[in-house]
């Protein structure tokens, strides 16, 4: 064997602490990056929270981004910043007074509490009866049978009615609760999602034919029993995951889930704005009493540390710098491309990748997909996850794929109850606007918004009306 030296160039990314702590800041949400600002306030006595700084600040040294993060104080006074908030009253019946008071931990009596509001005494004690027999998850922990001829014995009702009061209770505030398997418990949460609620009826087929398969992972043999192409059974448990399968979990205290924007996005001046929100853009910076005095300090053990800490403190600000950058660079390009969306609607939503954005602003596709997941724009439309502005360009077309589902959505809405129309008439009324599609994409986009074939939607039909939407 012959031994020997070579020299070969190369290049090769070399990810500094520095580095991987600006990608982490990256991906961070809203909720995530507060408590990680939080641990390193407590954790080191050189970084300081700078509640006064300037908003331009934000954005680090791009010019542009200052711009749009100094105009912050122009946003309109609307209901944009407004949380939707709910009261009730029931005159002088206080149905809470039906139940002990105060707040439980315990899935059942939470769920009991709930129940109180509209039953009365007679029913409430049946309806503690089922969930007294359910498991930590919800579920029953005996066959619904046996439970409903014991109910009836205890409360002297007919199984009947017993069955009747689970079904309030499966159908009611935890929906999914006391019920009797998982299918069961599965099939009520996806019937009781409101609206149309796209591949809803894929979920249904899947959860009704075919959950050993969901169970198994197989979505090759999920797509061959069903019928359908991979990517609709994809859809399909993708909407299937998205609910819970233990329905008690729903019931534990909990903070209200309510989406605090990232960035907001207004029309004035004939132009679209853009600005980072300072609730969700903590500030923090190095305290220059403590710089200062470490310049002079000597080179003792803990000097030493305080250094360390004075490097970590100054990562910690450039990754904040960096994070409001790209993300005020990237939204503002969304928004250039978007702006069609943004004025009229999913039928003007273009087609975007992450390349495109990436190329825009000068950075990769990676930093894009970090920047934009997890994180919200607030606009006049509602409030989307950054990622919700990417759209798939349709094959042949210079349309994106939900533009042209907003298009069929809106041809069978208009159409007449009396003659609706076929998916193939749907594919030549598009093709005269120039978008040509053909007649099995119009049935993908048709089952995706949960509306019923044209034979299933002619008037009078009410099972396939309700269906529909």
């Amino acid at each position: 064997m012959k031994t020997g030296m070579t020299a070969q160039l190369g290049q090769q990314l070399h990810l500094t602490p520095q580095l991987l702590q600006s990608i982490r800041l990256l991906q961070l949400d809203g909720l995530q990056l507060e408590q990680e600002v939080r641990r390193a306030l407590d954790n080191n006595p050189l970084l300081e929270l700078d509640e006064e700084a300037p908003a331009a600040e934000l954005a680090g040294d791009s010019a542009d981004a200052a711009l749009d993060t100094a105009a912050f104080d122009e946003l309109p006074e609307s209901s944009l910043w407004d949380v939707a908030r709910s009261s009730w009253q029931d005159g002088d019946d206080d149905r809470m007074a039906n139940i002990e008071a105060g707040e439980s931990s315990d899935p059942q009596v939470r769920a009991l509490t709930a129940l109180a509001l509209e039953m009365d005494r007679d029913a409430l004690a049946i309806a503690a009866f089922w969930l007294e027999n359910t498991d930590d998850s919800g579920y029953l922990s005996d066959d619904v049978a046996v439970l409903a001829d014991a109910a009836a014995e205890r409360f002297t009702i007919s199984k009947t009615h017993a069955e009747s009061i689970r079904q309030k209770i499966l159908h009611g505030e935890c929906t999914g609760m006391a019920a009797r398997d998982l299918r069961e418990c599965l099939q009520v949460q996806l019937t009781a999602l409101p609206g149309r609620v796209p591949a809803r009826a894929i979920a249904a087929r899947i959860l009704a034919e075919a959950l050993e398969l969901l169970a198994a992972h197989d979505e090759q043999a999920l797509a061959l029993r069903l019928n359908l192409d991979v990517e609709q059974v994809r859809e399909g448990i993708r909407l299937i995951l998205s609910l819970q399968p233990r329905p008690a979990d729903t019931l534990a205290p909990a903070a209200t889930g309510y989406v605090i924007p990232d960035v907001v996005a207004w029309h004035a001046d004939f132009s679209w704005r853009v600005a980072l929100n300072p609730a969700t853009t903590p500030r923090v910076s190095v305290s220059p009493m403590h710089e200062r005095a470490l310049e002079q300090a000597d080179q003792s053990e803990g000097a030493r540390k305080l250094r360390e800490m004075l490097q970590e403190a100054r990562w910690l600000t450039r990754g904040l710098s960096m994070r409001y950058d790209t993300l005020i660079r990237t939204a503002r390009a969304i928004v250039e491309r978007q702006a069609g969306f943004l004025a009229h609607g999913d039928e003007a939503m273009a087609p975007l990748t992450l390349k495109e954005i990436a190329d825009e602003i000068g950075m990769h596709e990676s930093t894009i997909s970090r920047i934009t997941t997890g994180k919200y724009m607030q606009t006049p439309r509602g409030t989307f996850e950054l990622k919700h502005f990417f759209a798939v360009r349709l094959e042949g077309a210079n349309v994106s794929g939900p533009a042209v589902r907003a298009m069929v959505r809106r041809l069978i809405e208009s159409e007449p109850m009396a003659k609706p129309l076929a998916d193939e008439a749907i594919a030549g009324l598009l093709a005269r606007q120039g978008i040509h599609v053909a007649r099995r994409t119009v049935a993908k986009y048709r089952e995706q918004l949960d509306i019923a074939p044209a034979r299933d939607r002619r008037r009078g039909n009410v099972s396939a009306l309700a269906k529909a939407g």
